[in-house]
């Protein structure tokens, strides 16, 4: 049946736009990262294939953990009457959507952007790990829409696509791998460590991310420029919500000495960045609508 999941979509939904996220203490995500940061801190103190296999197995121990998690939450909850699973249901997933947080952070940098560049560039530091002190205006409002972008995928579409497709141990599942990733997928020290999480992102990632790219530029996706502007940046999967959003937005998007995207273009302003609001908005929405058409359509 998929009365449950639908109207736990509903509910899910609500509760981002009216209260947005739980306090630390009682969210999933936040325990998460209180499990991985001492456990990766251990991995990166062993050698390069014992990290490795480390980082393997406690990503897999974790993941199958949670999977079975959310597969005897589902089952538990089958004998109550519909409307409580639906509650119960849209209670687990909201934890792993934050949409309305993203967009809120996002025009916050805005809006510090006015009172000052000081303001601006400590505000963009909430959302981005890149060192922040040197940048302009400009590349502040350009590393808050790539943020956007990008995020949109990762804290909404992909969510919602395995919330679709495998249900809420699917949507479990992607916000661990998405996490260990955050935490874990960095060069240097944590290059074999986190090597599998990164790797296991990008595989979870692949498909949301070109569907998020479709749901921000949809004629782009069939015309060579945005393959060629996603193909710039180090992952497989970025850069095709930020070509899209740089594309339909007329902007362009840079991480000094990683990336540039729509290099030809001018660096946003004040008013680009407030449309890819509007047009990440948009793309959320329809993110909603699309999930809850998949949820109907498939056999449950």
């Amino acid at each position: 049946m998929s009365a449950a999941p639908l109207a736990a979509l509903a509910l899910a939904w609500a509760w981002d736009h009216l209260w947005g996220e739980p306090p630390d203490r009682w969210h999933p995500v936040a325990w998460l990262g209180r499990l991985l940061g001492p456990v990766g801190e251990r991995l990166c103190g062993l050698k390069p294939v014992a990290a490795f296999v480390g980082g393997l197995l406690a990503w897999c121990g974790i993941a199958i953990g949670l999977w079975l998690l959310g597969l005897g939450l589902t089952w538990a909850l089958r004998p109550w009457p519909l409307w409580a699973q639906a509650l119960a249901l849209g209670v687990l997933l909201k934890p792993c959507l934050a949409w309305s947080m993203l967009r809120d952070e996002v025009r916050a940098v805005e809006q510090a952007l006015q009172q000052g560049l000081p303001q601006g560039r400590a505000r963009l530091s909430r959302l981005v790990s890149r060192e922040v002190d040197r940048l302009g205006a400009e590349e502040v409002r350009e590393a808050a829409l790539s943020t956007l972008a990008e995020n949109l995928n990762d804290s909404l579409v992909a969510p919602l696509f395995w919330f679709a497709v495998a249900g809420l141990p699917g949507a479990l599942v992607y916000r661990f791998a998405n996490t260990a990733d955050a935490m874990w997928g960095y060069r240097g020290r944590w290059e074999w460590a986190g090597k599998w999480a990164a790797c296991a992102d990008d595989v979870l990632s692949w498909l949301p991310a070109r569907l998020t790219a479709l749901l921000l530029a949809p004629l782009e996706l069939l015309r060579p420029r945005l393959w060629r502007e996603a193909a710039r940046t180090p992952s497989p999967n970025g850069g095709w919500p930020m070509g899209a959003l740089a594309l339909r937005l007329g902007v362009r998007l840079r991480k000094p000495g990683v990336y540039a995207l729509n290099v030809a273009a001018p660096s946003p302003q004040a008013a680009q960045l407030a449309r890819g609001l509007v047009v990440c908005g948009q793309a959320a929405a329809l993110s909603w609508l699309g999930c809850a058409l998949l949820i109907w359509g498939l056999p449950r």
